[in-house]
């Protein structure tokens, strides 16, 4: 059985016991992590939602706070002297997948 889930405006397939990297929320390494949010439910008899499927949920933990790689944004006006140099690292979180609990 797996879902298909919406956090941090991006969708994630998910099944039981998978470990994935999402957008940075609240929470402690060990803690519980609930996304309603809950788009398909699949299997054997598929549940759509529309927009999400009521009742719904999976529960995951939280596992560790990381970020993402250096992302460099560099800007030059040719023929000007004009240069930006600007770098970015993005909060991520990693968070194993408990259950997927369907209504």
């Amino acid at each position: 059985m797996y879902a298909v889930i919406k956090t941090g405006g991006k969708q994630y397939r998910v099944a039981a016991d998978d470990v994935i990297t999402i957008e940075k929320i609240a929470g402690e390494a060990g803690s519980k992590v609930e996304f309603a949010e809950v788009l398909l439910i699949g299997g054997d008899n598929p549940k759509i939602g529309s927009p999400f499927v009521s009742g719904a949920k999976v529960v995951a933990e939280f596992v560790e706070a990381t970020r993402g790689p250096k992302v460099i944004a560099f800007k030059k006006r040719r023929r000007k002297n004009s240069r930006r140099k600007r770098g970015h690292r993005q909060d991520l979180v990693k968070v194993r997948i408990k259950s997927i609990v369907g209504a």
